[in-house]
């Protein structure tokens, strides 16, 4: 009875132990910026999309996992984030010139369409789906927009027009998938021996033109402000010259005015002493006037008039 017993409570055992193994099997955990898609071998793709938690789901199904927060991802030289290896390649340039670069771009799975994907990619997560699908194509379609660029704006800080533009392709592209990109940037180019120098001497003569041009248009300015200056210099002389001319004229105006009244003042002094002159008036004067010595002529030893009474 006692070894029945043991062996009972051992096969207890192994059962319980089963059923816990059974139920951690059955039971998934979303993490945190991920969702997941069930697959039930009875009954194809479930319409339920889980999302972050533990979930207990029956032997038939399966869950693939899915981020639906930004995941940052690189292709570089070094191993860099999740960049394995060497995973940097060439892009070409406008001038069929060929510059090393490494990528870092962000990524997500657009949680409304997680069952289409998981259809298109045949059931792959995302992992998998970065891997092998994101990657390579991300190298593909960017070496089809860098050939609208010149080595310069590549390499040189004009890069960030290069890079939107490789953006809003790869949104395009990857939109169709189901999957989200936010950002692509070239982070670091590198040209090989023959092309950097090709590089720095077009730099440099990009730069003696830049120069060329701003001396050029200072100039123009300089000469725009001295023609505006003796503008106004000439304005401010015809205006000076305008009002002396007009002071001029109210001064002889003036002065005209003075004379004229002068003159009609004296004209009218003596209108009015011719006035008052009468021929008693005038030989009274004459009296008045007279010292009391007659004139004398002389001419001969006889006078003419002798007025003495001699």
């Amino acid at each position: 009875m006692r070894k029945n017993g043991k062996v009972g409570g051992i096969a207890i055992g192994v059962i319980l132990v089963l059923a816990v193994f059974g139920l951690m099997a059955c039971t998934t955990k979303i993490p945190a910026g991920y969702a997941g898609i069930v697959y039930n071998m009875n009954g194809g793709i479930e319409k339920n999309v889980l999302t972050q938690g533990w979930t207990f789901l029956s032997p038939t199904k399966t869950v693939t996992k899915y981020t639906i927060a930004r995941e940052q991802s690189y292709m570089s030289k070094d191993s860099r984030g999740d960049s394995k290896d060497d995973e940097s390649f060439e892009v070409p340039t406008k001038e069929g010139a060929s510059l090393e670069v490494d990528v870092a771009f962000g990524y997500t799975f657009d949680i409304n369409r997680l069952s289409e994907t998981f259809s298109r990619f045949r059931g792959q997560d995302g992992k998998e789906i970065l891997n092998s699908f994101i990657k390579p194509n991300m190298q593909g379609w960017i070496k089809e927009v860098t050939p609208r660029y010149g080595m310069i704006e590549i390499v040189s800080k004009e890069r960030g027009t290069v890079n939107t533009a490789i953006s809003e392709e790869m949104k395009q592209r990857f939109d169709r998938y189901g999957i989200i990109i936010d950002s692509v940037s070239l982070t670091d180019v590198r040209p090989d021996k023959d092309t950097d120098k090709a590089i720095k001497e077009k730099i440099k003569a990009q730069e003696k033109l830049e120069t060329a041009r701003v001396t050029a248009e200072q100039a123009k300015v300089e000469a725009n402000k001295e023609k505006e200056v003796a503008i106004i210099n000439a304005e401010k002389e015809k205006e000076t010259a305008k009002i002396n001319a007009e002071k001029a004229r109210i001064k002889a105006e003036g002065d005209a005015q003075a004379q004229r009244i002068k003159a009609e003042a004296e004209a009218e002094a003596n209108k009015k002493v011719a006035g008052s002159l009468t021929p008693e008036l005038i030989e009274k004067q004459k009296i008045e006037k007279w010292n009391g010595t007659v004139p004398q002529i002389q001419g001969d030893a006889t006078p003419i008039v002798d007025m003495r009474g001699e």
